[in-house]
Parts: structure tokens; C-alpha cells; sequence
């Protein structure tokens, strides 16, 4: 049972910035960082499936953005190298989210110095840089409202909403400090927010591109096939109804609560195995 364990914890760590080895979430002792163990980020960035989950389906939702998209499509090693961008992705979250205070602040001033590079036209000619304050709050809202759901489908489906309104107004902190600007700092924000944005959202042959890489996606080993296409249904499942029909990704409702199922019962095995999460060590860091 413990080599079970311990196998499975490690395919979860393949898949996350913990295998880039480049973060020590065990030091500096005492460091807090950016929020802290009280803090409603730390609580809503805990729990890895929901996090995989949120994480998914918030970059389907952020690549409906035409000038998001061109960012990404243009400068990122996304569709060579998307396990890659998934590991640095989520060595970003949990640098942020758990890390010591220099290494936080270290990783978000490397993103700004490569938004400064990440400059070009859009398809329709449009320019798009990544340093745009409104482009970085599309990004930011789009991801962090994923995130949240997902926590609220697979860990706390009761919470506050007045500890919802909490969490946005914490993260938000990340994304300012990135560039962005406006940025709603409430549910009833965020929603109003996503509803506005709806105009400017549309899905094309770029985007379906992106759509059907990540139903292929590639995964570190054959143990983890399974567990990629889970997830990647589930995040479907979670975008808002809107969004999932301008992707054309649509889900038989019979099929829904079957994917719930099964990612709750995945979520509860893997709380079981997992003892060095980012939220585990940087709660150890602050143990006196």
C-alpha cells in the first residue's frame, strides 16, 4: 500500500512544477510569502484535482479571447510542448500561492519581463501585447473564476459567498501586481465582468486547434492517460454553459454526473496519496 502511494504521488508530481526543481517551498522557515495560511487562496489552490480541473477549463476559457489567443499561439511552446507549459504554469500558482516572499515576487517579475516580449497582431490585424492591463484581466479572471469553480464542484460546494468575495480580493493582488488593472474583486464582479466580455469572444480554427490538442494531450506516463481525459472533460464540464457552445463542446447531460463521479472518487484517492502537495510543505515551512 505505501509503494501504491508513493507511485501515485509522483505521477502527480510529474505533472506540476515541483518536477522542474527549480522552487523550494520548504524555505525560507517562517516565510508566509504573498498570503499565508489564513489566507482563502491558500485554502482554494490546495486540492491538486481541482486545481487540474479549474486549470483546464480556464484556459479554454481564456483562449476564446482572439487577442489572448494570438499571445499564445504566436510565442508559446504551448502546442509543441504542452506538458511543459503546464509544469511552468503551475510552478507560477503555487511560487505565488505558497512560496517564500523573494521567490513570489521573483516569479512574477519574471512574467512581466516576458509580457514585454510577447508583442504581435492578431489574425484581423489587431495589436496584442501581453503587458496589455485589460488583456492580463481577461487572463486573470478567466483563470482564477476556473479555479474557484473547481473548488466549489469538488471540494466546498457550500462556501460563503462573503469567503468567495475574500479569495478574489486576495488574488487579485497577483494579478495587479503583474499589470493588470480593473480587476473585480467579488463574484458578483467577476460574473458581471465575464458577462461583458462575452461580445469579444469567439471561437475559431485557432481555437479548435487548441480544443482538440488538449483531448490529446500528452501525459508523462501510460498510467496517467486515463486521468488526463478525465480531467479534460471535467473542465468542459465546468466552463459556464455559454462558453462550452461557442467551443462546440457539447456533453450529453447523462454523461455529467458520471464525470463528477469519477473525478471525486480520482480527487479523494489522491488527497490519500499525496503528502508533499505545495500546500502540505509550505504549511510545514511555517511549523516552528
Amino acid at each position: 500500500m505505501e509503494s501504491l502511494r508513493r507511485q501515485i504521488e509522483k505521477q502527480v508530481h510529474s505533472l506540476t512544477g515541483a518536477s522542474l526543481g527549480v522552487l523550494d517551498l520548504d524555505q525560507p522557515r517562517g516565510d508566509a510569502g504573498l498570503f499565508g495560511p489564513e489566507s482563502m487562496v491558500w485554502e482554494v489552490h490546495a486540492d491538486f484535482t481541482a486545481m487540474m480541473v479549474g486549470g483546464i477549463s480556464a484556459l479554454l476559457l481564456q483562449m476564446l479571447h482572439p487577442l489572448a489567443l494570438a499571445g499564445v499561439w504566436d510565442h508559446s511552446t504551448f502546442r509543441q510542448d504542452m506538458l511543459g507549459r503546464l509544469r511552468r504554469t503551475s510552478l507560477f500558482i503555487a511560487g505565488t500561492t505558497y512560496g517564500g516572499l523573494h521567490d513570489a515576487e521573483q516569479l512574477i517579475d519574471k512574467v512581466r519581463r516576458i509580457h514585454l516580449q510577447v508583442v504581435g497582431h492578431a489574425p484581423d490585424g489587431r495589436p496584442y501585447s501581453a503587458s496589455d492591463p485589460e488583456l492580463l484581466t481577461w487572463v486573470h479572471v478567466s483563470e482564477v473564476s476556473q479555479f474557484l469553480a473547481g473548488y466549489l464542484r469538488y471540494v466546498d460546494p457550500q462556501l460563503p459567498v462573503a469567503e468567495q468575495d475574500r479569495y478574489y480580493r486576495e488574488v487579485a493582488l497577483i494579478a495587479e501586481r503583474l499589470g493588470a488593472q480593473g480587476v473585480p474583486k467579488s463574484a458578483q464582479a467577476v460574473a458581471d465582468y465575464l458577462q461583458r466580455m462575452r461580445p469579444q469572444l469567439l471561437c475559431d480554427e485557432r481555437t479548435r486547434e487548441v480544443v482538440r490538442l488538449l483531448h490529446s494531450a500528452p501525459m508523462p506516463s501510460i498510467l496517467a492517460k486515463p486521468f488526463g481525459g478525465l480531467m479534460m472533460q471535467a473542465g468542459v464540464d465546468l466552463l459556464p454553459d455559454w462558453a462550452s457552445e461557442l467551443l462546440g463542446e457539447h456533453q450529453a447531460a447523462w454523461r455529467r454526473p458520471l464525470i463528477r463521479t469519477s473525478v471525486q472518487r480520482t480527487a479523494n484517492l489522491l488527497r490519500w496519496a499525496v503528502r508533499n502537495s505545495a500546500a502540505q510543505r509550505a504549511r510545514r515551512r511555517l511549523t516552528p
